[in-house]
């Protein structure tokens, strides 16, 4: 290979050899790698403090025709240190033999696009910077779920009304408050746009991620050398690139033949993340990094993050041959909205399992911002990142499984006050779209009510007779008995204390307490197929 080729070849990170140790550059590459490290931490501080920097310059008086000369002088010094660090890391590179033997491989997988190849297979024994690895899968025009071809239309969950904040057309609104508004809108664009996303998002922080860079390449190790797993790109619709990696268990196990896709939360990575879970129980996983985390390309507005989601599930049921029955949606935290929003777009998959997550990202933002800017984070929210669950969540119609950590605290609106719980707001919200007639107001105040405490706590419900009556309306209302057709008009007859009774019933199907925080590794026990109603056929009474 050419010299300067090595100069532009991607960072090799590790060889998959059998030893622990990761890839240890020569002191030509070493050196120049840092040199070119440092200028791009330089560039990134200066980019994100320009406008301070901007104006204590021009206080000074930099920006007079005297100081031109010294500004050239600046950028030709920098550009000549940028010059020599990149000849010194290609020279490096060319130098040593693993390097060498990894760029031949990679110029061999490039030029052959099988997945399954043995070129690929063989680039597989390396992690290096993930901006250069081969795109292995690419979103075909058009979707496979039910709204083919769009991400986004006028009944998109995420762009509906909202009672604290319209979302109609500019416009369309009234010209004066339209006017009256308008700081506030700007303001609100820039704040998302400068730190906003990164406060939402940290994980997409460069800092951050340098930090714990070291912890991602282990936990890929270990996914790739003791789990069998495979990293792989999927390019979006929109042109971003994620980083992805599948263990397929599909010949070694029972359950390996149910695929869990598991979404990240807000600073959490899939090398480091909530796979460890089902993985220990023996399914096959596929973990993927949200837009602007780690090797996935793109920043984590929510339209990058549906195109996202969605190239995975594409991947997932075209690629590797997943049925979406046999797929499990498995998110944690923010993760609840990428799951959601797939279950919402595939709503044959098998279900969803949400840990730890939400009913809308506006109640948590609005208690940790101060009143006086209420209004600025209303608009931001409801213009650039609604995450509103409780809209999705009524679009899908499969079982669900939602796991309260009952000590968490950055779900609770206050602190240690597990009635405040954004969880509970969600539950409630899919058990009255489901069962309008048995959460009528008093009964919603009930499940409120029990919501307080654990579910260990809330007495128990006769659940035979309870499932009886819900087989019993399934079969009689011509649903083949089957509960994917919601909502349901069962109850409409019934006494406020069969009403009660089912409340209490529902509430201890649907949702599973965990004593924890916020962060804590989920224990294999609390990982359950959710349940959905059981057909005639299937159930057994005891």
């Amino acid at each position: 290979m050419p010299f300067h080729k090595y100069i532009f070849t991607p960072r090799l990170l590790k060889e998959y050899d059998g030893s622990r140790d990761n890839y240890e550059p020569g002191t030509l590459e070493k050196y120049g790698d840092q040199l070119l490290a440092a200028l791009n931490l330089m560039w990134s501080f200066s980019y994100y403090t320009s406008p301070i920097l901007v104006s204590i310059l021009y206080r000074r008086g930099y920006f007079v025709a005297e100081s031109v000369g010294t500004f050239a002088k600046v950028t030709t010094g920098i550009g000549l240190l940028v010059a020599v660090s990149l000849c010194m890391r290609g020279l490096g590179r060319s130098m040593n033999m693993v390097y060498v033997r990894f760029a031949e491989t990679l110029e061999n997988a490039r030029r052959n696009s099988d997945r399954c190849g043995e070129p690929k297979a063989a680039l597989r024994r390396y992690d290096f910077d993930f901006q250069q690895w081969p795109i292995d899968y690419a979103v075909k025009a058009g979707r496979y779920g039910k709204n083919d071809g769009k991400v986004a239309t006028e009944n998109t969950p995420c762009l509906t009304f909202n009672t604290l904040y319209s979302r109609k057309p500019t416009a369309q609104r009234n010209k004066n408050f339209w006017i009256s508004s308008l700081p506030c809108q700007i303001a609100a664009y820039v704040a998302i746009h400068t730190f906003g996303i990164r406060m939402i998002y940290p994980g997409s922080v460069r800092l951050l991620q340098s930090y714990v860079e070291p912890m991602l390449i282990e936990g890929r190790t270990k996914l790739v050398t003791q789990c069998n797993g495979q990293r792989n790109k999927v390019k979006t619709a929109d042109g971003n690139e994620i980083d992805t990696i599948v263990v397929d268990n599909r010949n070694k196990s029972a359950n390996g033949k149910t695929l869990v896709i598991c979404s990240e939360g807000n600073a959490s990575f899939y090398e480091i993340g909530i796979m460890s879970t089902p993985l220990d129980l023996k399914y096959s996983v596929l973990g993927w990094n949200h837009p602007g985390f780690a090797g996935s390309s793109g920043r984590p507005y929510p339209d990058q993050d549906q195109h996202a989601i969605d190239a995975v599930m594409q991947f997932a049921i075209r690629e590797l041959g997943f049925l979406p029955e046999n797929i499990i949606l498995y998110g944690w935290s923010i993760g609840g909205y990428s799951t959601l929003y797939a279950a919402s777009q595939y709503p044959e998959v098998k279900g969803v399992i949400l840990d730890a997550t939400f009913d809308d990202v506006l109640q948590l933002a609005l208690p940790r911002m101060p009143e006086r800017i209420s209004n600025i984070v209303k608009i931001a929210i409801r213009d650039y990142v609604n995450l509103n669950n409780t809209e999705l969540i009524v679009r899908y119609n499969g079982p669900v499984l939602l796991i309260r950590r009952t000590e968490d605290e950055i779900i609770c609106s206050e602190d240690a006050n597990l009635g405040t719980n954004r969880g509970n707001y969600l539950l409630v919200s899919m058990l009255k779209y489901r069962f309008p007639n048995i959460f009528k107001q008093e009964q919603e105040t009930l499940a409120r009510e029990l919501l307080t405490k654990p579910v260990d706590f809330i007495k128990n419900v006769p659940e035979q007779y309870c499932t009886s009556l819900l087989m019993s309306y399934l079969s009689d209302n011509g649903n083949n008995g089957t509960s994917r057709s919601y909502p349901l008009e069962i109850g409409a007859d019934y006494t406020t204390e069969q009403r009660n009774s089912m409340v209490t019933f529902l509430i201890k199907k649907y949702l599973v307490d965990f004593k924890s925080t916020h962060c804590t590794p989920l224990p294999e026990e609390f990982f359950q197929t959710p349940w959905e109603i059981p057909s005639e056929t299937d159930y057994v009474f005891t």
